[in-house]
């Protein structure tokens, strides 16, 4: 079998085996391209009273247990904090994706907002479906999508060696 044919039966058979995956990979990163241009997305991060952190650990707690919304009773239901003393914010991370921000200064609230790009980008990533997606198949949908590429690429310049090989049997 040519080369040429190896290509294309190459290049078809990765295409059908990544068509499912990248029908959710491709979507889910041009929506985490986004996210910093989108509200829906990831709440934007708001500033401050002064920068620097007053207020303790304690007063955070009990700030953003009174968000209804939140769910947290207790350190267990935050999933991270976001200390930002240069703009005076900080950001707890919800288990169940809640945002709030909080003045890091007076612990009042300056937003509180569901986040997605936690959820997209374990979409993304895989993580959604398995823990062991990520690499049973997410990597090898990014490995055939490599091979794609290269086989697109000789696919593509074919045409041209093909027309040059003519021009030198002809001269």
């Amino acid at each position: 079998m040519s080369a040429a044919k190896t290509h294309r039966k190459l290049h078809r058979v990765g295409a059908i085996l990544v068509l499912l995956p990248a029908l959710v990979l491709f979507p889910t990163g041009i929506l985490l391209q986004l996210k910093k241009e989108v509200a829906w997305i990831q709440p934007p991060t708001q500033q401050g009273s002064a920068p620097g952190v007053e207020i303790t650990w304690d007063e955070v707690l009990d700030a953003v247990r009174s968000v209804e919304s939140a769910g947290v009773s207790s350190w267990d239901d935050v999933d991270r904090l976001d200390v930002r003393p240069g703009i005076g914010i900080l950001k707890v991370r919800c288990m169940n994706h809640w945002e709030v921000q909080l003045d890091s200064h007076t612990g009042e609230i300056l937003q509180s907002t569901y986040r997605r790009s936690d959820l997209i980008e374990s979409l993304h990533d895989g993580s959604w479906f398995h823990d062991r997606a990520k690499l049973l198949i997410w990597l090898p949908v990014g490995l055939i999508l490599c091979g794609l590429w290269v086989t697109g690429l000789y696919l593509w310049v074919l045409p041209y060696l093909t027309r040059r090989r003519r021009k030198q049997t002809k001269a």
